[in-house]
């Protein structure tokens, strides 16, 4: 039996496995390295973080992106956006070098069994460990409009489904939301000649400005000091201090992790965006249906106007929800048994264990509990530190409720420098 199966080999998960092999773990990795941004993300799409704020987690420090792109002679500069490829091809980089191997098979279930837990790939081979890290991104969370889940996948889909929009070339094609995903999948489309339209509920488009330089005069880095979330302190707070992020009241977590850093596109797609893209805000779709194998979409303004266009195909960048019930890899029995706060979302402890023992949570599912950082690779650092020795307690017989400050892992103490 294993001490650890990690569920997952993103960001996540391959930094997980790289702490907890080096903690001297007998541990287990099963996915398809860097899934998400190799198959669901456009080319062309730009990693909208900072390069120094995307690093990877080893526990020398060895493998960051930085490291990377000077092997590779790849531009990593702080204010120039580095593109999606760029990223993927670091974390496949990172795997073999930083992680044990990856076994690339996906896990369908994982049930509790005697002594821990056993998990069954897709191809019936079971595994056995006793503490097991759910590490599984932000697919199995999709989030799409209620008055979409009639349509059928040839009219409506999530973005995070296209890894290739050239099926749309000549179509008209209408795109949900105001955050980077919609405005960068709209420009992309616009740009291959396909007619496109972003439609918004919120009343604008918000855009993030270009970032100030690293080096500035020390009065302005007070003001607004640079994070691996974005300038200011209020970031800061969110982006450095995740273990006291976690002793805010529930609601107000929930309410942070909801709202902050909300959907805003980055600086170098807004031109793109406004030179090309047709933008209606302040309207929510109301219905839709099928007319001569087009989608009539009606929407209603929050003033009460509202419209009504035909469309081909209907693109929902609208996000993700993380809730405990759609953990889906864990049998019903084990799923149903989580604790989840307010929000639906599931239950961690301060070292990111559930209401069941020896089952750990890694990204998105953690928000709630840690803050936004959890929504970006920059959370990586933090989550896989803590999360191995809350596992190494959990081995031990001893429970993960409360862990010395170095547990707190590199966030915290690594040196964060753009590269040069």
């Amino acid at each position: 039996m294993h001490d650890l199966l990690i569920v997952g080999a993103g960001p996540y998960g391959l930094s997980i496995a790289s702490h907890a092999a080096a903690a001297g773990l007998d541990v287990r990795i099963f996915g398809r390295p860097m899934a998400s941004w190799r198959d669901h993300m456009a080319p062309g799409m730009f990693l909208k973080s900072e390069p120094w704020a995307s690093d990877l987690s080893d526990p020398a420090g060895r493998y960051g992106l930085a490291a990377f792109c000077a092997r590779e002679g790849l531009r990593a500069e702080h204010g120039h956006p580095l593109p999606i490829g760029h990223f993927s091809a670091y974390g496949l980089w990172f795997a073999e070098q930083a992680a044990p191997p990856v076994d690339e098979r996906l896990i369908a279930s994982v049930r509790a069994c005697t002594g821990g837990f056993e998990a069954r790939t897709q191809d019936g081979e079971v595994h056995r460990a006793r503490a097991v890290a759910l590490a599984v991104g932000v697919m199995p969370f999709t989030q799409t409009p209620p008055a979409l889940r009639g349509l059928g996948p040839e009219h409506a889909s999530h973005s995070s489904h296209h890894g290739d929009l050239e099926r749309f070339r000549d179509q008209d094609v209408t795109v949900l939301g105001a955050g980077q995903a919609a405005l960068e999948t709209a420009a992309l489309l616009a740009e291959q000649g396909t007619r496109v339209r972003v439609l918004a509920r919120s009343p604008r488009v918000d855009w993030n400005t270009v970032p100030p330089a690293w080096q500035r005069p020390w009065w302005e880095a007070m003001r607004a000091p640079h994070t691996g979330l974005g300038c200011g302190w209020r970031n800061w707070f969110y982006a450095r201090t995740p273990h006291l992020f976690r002793r805010l009241p529930e609601p107000m977590r929930a309410q942070v992790a909801a709202s902050a850093l909300g959907p805003a596109g980055a600086w170098w797609v807004r031109e793109r965006v406004e030179s090309g893209v047709e933008t209606l805000v302040g309207q929510q779709v109301r219905g839709v249906e099928l007319a001569g194998g087009r989608v009539q979409v009606t929407t209603r303004g929050a003033g009460g106007d509202g419209l009504s266009f035909a469309t081909d195909h209907i693109i929902a960048a609208t996000g993700f929800r993380a809730t405990t019930r759609r953990l889906h890899v864990l049998a019903p029995e084990l799923r149903l048994a989580l604790d989840s706060l307010d929000d639906e979302t599931p239950y961690v402890s301060n070292a990111f264990e559930t209401s069941c023992p020896g089952i750990f949570l890694a990204g998105l599912t953690t928000a709630s509990s840690f803050g936004p950082a959890m929504r970006f690779v920059y959370g990586a650092s933090f989550t896989a530190a803590r999360l191995v020795r809350g596992v190494e307690r959990h081995l031990r017989g001893r429970p993960a409720t409360s862990l010395p400050p170095q547990a707190d892992g590199q966030l915290l103490s690594r040196a964060q420098e753009p590269a040069r």
